[in-house]
């Protein structure tokens, strides 16, 4: 880990810290909520010694990087924005993108607006989610799952913020990174991650006390509503991103997925990955993977195998 490069750069007109290890093609890792950086910390090592450069920012609002105060600042133009300025600040044309949950959805919107700039994407738990151009997303997850699914729940600033407070980042973390529940995840109001005080939860063996330390100490010093004010921007969004409707993403994808996901587990998911959706989608998708016996954080669940369908899908381009 020591061996890994930290540096800060000025981007899109926000300060952004970045991790970064090796020489040669860039391959961009985007992160998902509630995470850093650090969970590409196995990527970036394996990845480097294979002959890449591999890169991975805290997005706007996570870490040590730049965190805006108004949700508006959470656009995914904006951070696409940050993507791009980033990989001008790279000094490269094209870069490989690895996406996971939100980090996913960004890279999404990154081959949806700039293919140009995008050799190939690999893509950890969240499919492409074409727009609905009858009905804002909040509206229909709530008409869907009820009030009490999780992107609902984060809608209303400082709510969700003040639950985690009284729960404890380190527990409330430790819950998030641990739970293996299948299916759309609700979040009740009082106790909206179900956590018991009486109960200890034992870390798997892929995440060590060390490593939830570390995104303890950046969440206690950050919080974390810059990482939810990607949930409050979901409708926002679906306004700026009405001239995509209907769009075809063209850069090749290859998916891979957890089979206990919440996101693949989630009504009509698998439907749409297998059934032709997807594909018709996104017509140069290559690959779908589904590996048994795997959660949502799969990156660091199952690494050296990760890394293995990474480097076997980038080798080719």
């Amino acid at each position: 880990m020591e061996t890994i490069e930290h540096r800060m750069v000025n981007i899109n007109g926000i300060t952004m810290h970045v991790a970064e290890k090796g020489q040669g093609p860039v391959v961009l890792f985007l992160h998902g909520f509630p995470e850093l950086w650090y969970t590409w910390r196995h990527q970036i090592l394996a990845l480097a010694s294979l002959g890449y450069r591999a890169v991975a920012p805290d997005l706007r609002g996570y870490g040590d990087t730049e965190a805006p105060a108004s949700v508006a600042g959470y656009t995914c133009l904006h951070v696409v924005g940050d993507l791009i300025a980033l990989i001008e600040e790279l000094g490269e044309e094209q870069v490989f993108v690895v996406g996971h949950d939100w980090g996913a959805m960004i890279a999404w919107y990154l081959c949806l607006f700039r293919p140009d700039r995008v050799k190939a994407f690999v893509c950890l738990a969240v499919p492409f989610r074409p727009r609905n151009p009858k009905m804002k997303p909040v509206e229909a997850m709530k008409a869907f799952f009820g009030d009490d699914y999780y992107m609902c729940r984060f809608q209303e600033p400082g709510d969700i913020e003040a639950e985690i407070k009284h729960q404890g980042t380190r527990e409330v973390l430790k819950k998030i990174l641990t739970d293996l529940k299948p299916g759309p995840p609700c979040l009740p109001k009082g106790n909206a991650f179900g956590i018991c005080p009486s109960t200890s939860i034992t870390l798997p063996t892929w995440f060590s006390e060390e490593d939830l330390d570390y995104y303890t100490s950046k969440y206690d010093q950050k919080g974390f509503t810059g990482g939810l004010n990607y949930y409050r921007a979901l409708d926002l969004n679906w306004e700026l991103t009405a001239p995509w409707t209907g769009l075809q993403v063209k850069v090749p994808v290859k998916l891979i997925v957890g089979d206990l996901d919440m996101t693949y587990t989630t009504p009509g998911m698998k439907e749409y990955v297998h059934n032709g959706g997807f594909k018709r989608d996104v017509p140069f998708l290559e690959e779908v993977i589904v590996m048994e016996g795997v959660g949502h954080f799969i990156n660091q669940e199952r690494a050296g195998e990760i890394n293995t369908y990474i480097y076997d899908f980038i080798r080719k381009f």
